[in-house]
């Protein structure tokens, strides 16, 4: 290993062709530059400056060794840089369902980001069980779920209309069985639909199963059958209400964080503010 101290002073001797110089350029005696040079001589086993010549010049290993030195104090330099900036060293935790994170969503997230260079926001969707779990297990900071009813400790919660959706090219009624487009197991939609569909005394089967918001409403759009949705999430999407299975009662969007002051309660109140304009819009 190369001392960088001594490499700035062979590099100032260098550039300065003088001992004096250089010892004024780094702001040390003339007899600490050359001890330092001697050091680093003593390291390579070679001599790096021809001391006879005025001004001082390299010697041929130190020529080679000129352009090392150089980049060893500015890859130096530029990982003290790195570690002195604290972008993007303090993880915020959140956890979303698929059809939340929007454009707005989005545009809350990269405002605060460059508010609080030190956030990085660690952003996982998925399903609202698993995301509940997860965060009261202390994996999120912040989490938004769909629930049948929002739990006492919520930050905020907002209805969430829901609807059976069918195909818009769909050009005759469904009979028993009725094909369902679903949820993987655990979906909160999936469990729904079923109980509502055995409520009706209506034989069912799963036609097709996503394992994603997209891939239901594609499989819905294609005619695959009938899901249970959320009106806002399909919202430009080739789907329409199917009203013989008659009104649907509301879930709840619920936003929860654990942090009650401070940069994440302040995203928190800017996601809530998202979530709101989002209710207003399926109204």
């Amino acid at each position: 290993m190369l001392d960088p101290r001594l490499l700035r002073a062979f590099i100032a001797i260098a550039d300065a062709g003088s001992f004096t110089q250089a010892a004024e350029r780094l702001n040390m005696t003339q007899s600490t530059i050359s001890q330092q040079l001697a050091r680093l001589e003593d390291a390579v086993g070679q001599s790096l400056v021809d001391r006879e010549t005025r001004p001082i010049r390299p010697t041929t290993a130190g020529e080679r060794l000129l352009g090392y030195a150089r980049r060893i104090l500015a890859l130096q330099h530029e990982a003290e840089t790195a570690l002195g900036d604290p972008a993007g060293t303090t993880p915020v935790r959140i956890g979303v369902p698929e059809d939340i994170v929007n454009t707005t969503m989005a545009q809350v997230f990269g405002d605060f980001t460059r508010r609080h260079r030190a956030a990085r926001l660690d952003v996982t969707a998925g399903l609202s069980r698993d995301l509940t779990r997860r965060y009261r297990a202390g994996e999120f900071d912040i989490v938004v779920v769909k629930e049948a009813a929002a739990e006492p400790d919520c930050r905020a919660s907002f209805p969430e209309p829901m609807a059976w959706f069918e195909s818009a090219d769909s050009q005759s009624e469904w009979a028993d069985p009725v094909p369902l487009v679903a949820f993987p197991p655990g979906g909160l939609y999936r469990e729904a639909m079923f109980e509502r569909i055995e409520r009706g005394q209506r034989r069912w089967y799963i036609a097709f199963a996503g394992s994603s918001l997209r891939n239901v409403l594609v499989g819905v759009e294609a005619g695959l059958g009938l899901s249970l949705l959320p009106r806002s999430a399909t919202i430009g999407h080739r789907v329409r209400p199917y009203a013989p299975l008659g009104a649907e009662p509301s879930m709840v969007v619920s936003l929860y964080a654990w942090e009650k002051t401070g940069a994440v309660a302040e995203l928190a109140d800017q996601m809530t503010a998202v979530l709101a304009v989002r209710q207003k819009a399926s109204e």
